[in-house]
């Protein structure tokens, strides 16, 4: 019986055994699934950032020019515009005025002696009708007196010849006054700008309208001062007028010398210089075109270039190859072995793309820029 009880509490004790084995071995697999299952839930790593590589800059070599032979040429240039040889301004010559009737529009043509602009001298006129009834007496009274002549003395005889012309002086005047009151057309043209309108105020002098001959148009150019005594009549020119292309001439007319007695547009019986200062073809330097564009119209803009000096087969090299230090100037030659040396020149004419070489470099060497 107690082998039995033993046998039995060994039976029950293996079981045990293997109980306790089982919930390990659960355990154990237990922690590895929470194991792996973690590292699922970790996240993922980051990739590897890729470092470009740096390259370190190079220093760029300077330009290597070769010297040439050119047709190098030196211009003067200017901006301007299409005027016409024959234009003038119109103004009253007589005193300030309102404007009573304007007879032509902008763009109008008009004949010489047509008539512009008259002002309002109603009250002139009227003064002008009872002068010459004034007149008409004084003539019959000057009859009655020289028929008795006689009777006075020479003193009283001449007197009254001069009041007599006195009168008439007064009533030439007053006619002449009224006459200047109109203005006309000095010739055949177009009325290119107007200022007046009926019932302006304007004062004598003052530019009221100009008159073009547009059958005479031409290329007027503004140079400036110190560039003129360059330029003589005759010389090439090359023009760019405003969508019209590019048209060669020559100067046919410098600017007329202008002072502070008789500019342009300036009336020399004008008491008030500088009031009537118009934009005149005086004040410009004229190119006469080799073959002028049709359908171009005053005042179309325009660029010019004088060619003032011109050499060919001249040596030439840029600008940014030419060097000067100290007083010197001189250029860096590229020897066949690829040495440099320095060599000083002498330069000639000068442009913003070109340099004459007279004297120091030969067609077909090698020089370095900057």
């Amino acid at each position: 019986m107690s082998m039995k009880w033993w046998m039995g509490k060994l039976s029950a004790g293996n079981e045990y055994r293997s109980k306790g084995a089982c919930v390990k071995l659960l355990f154990s697999a237990l922690g590895l699934s929470l194991v792996l299952g973690g590292c699922s839930l970790l996240p993922d790593e980051m990739p590897e950032e890729e470092i470009p590589v740096i390259t370190p800059p190079t220093l760029s070599e300077k330009p290597v020019y070769t010297v040439t032979t050119e047709t190098i040429e030196t211009k003067v240039r200017g901006s301007g515009k299409i005027m016409s040889t024959v234009e003038e301004a119109l103004f009253f010559v007589s005193e300030n005025g309102t404007v009573k009737n304007v007879h032509v529009e902008v763009g109008q043509q008009v004949a010489a002696g047509d008539l512009i602009a008259e002002l309002d001298v109603t009250q002139l006129e009227n003064e002008l009708r009872q002068k010459r009834l004034q007149f008409r007496s004084e003539e019959l009274n000057m009859k009655q007196l020289l028929r008795k002549a006689d009777e006075m003395t020479e003193e009283e005889l001449e007197e009254a010849k001069i009041n007599f012309e006195l009168k008439r002086t007064e009533l030439v005047e007053l006619e002449e006054k009224i006459a200047r009151s109109r203005l006309t057309a000095p010739f055949d043209g177009t009325i290119v700008a107007l200022n007046i309108q009926p019932g302006d105020t304007v004062q004598a002098y003052d530019t009221v309208a100009v008159l073009a001959d547009m059958t005479k148009l031409t290329v007027a150019v503004d140079i400036s001062e110190n560039q003129l005594p360059n330029i003589a009549v005759g010389m090439e020119a090359e023009v760019d007028i405003n969508a019209h292309g590019s048209h060669k001439g020559r100067v046919s007319r410098l600017p007329v010398a202008q002072d502070n007695e008789n500019n342009g547009g300036y009336n020399p019986w004008n008491p008030n210089p500088g009031k009537n200062e118009t934009d005149s073809p005086d004040q410009y330097l004229l190119i006469e075109l080799d073959n002028f564009p049709e359908g171009v119209a005053r005042n179309t803009p325009l660029s010019a270039a004088i060619i003032v000096d011109r050499k060919e087969n001249a040596v030439v090299i840029p600008p940014s190859a030419l060097r000067t230090y100290g007083g010197r100037t001189y250029v860096q030659v590229v020897e066949e072995d690829g040495t440099k040396r320095e060599v000083d020149v002498e330069v000639g004419l000068q442009t913003p793309t070109q340099v004459e070489i007279i004297k120091g470099l030969e067609p077909g060497m090698k020089v370095v820029g900057r």
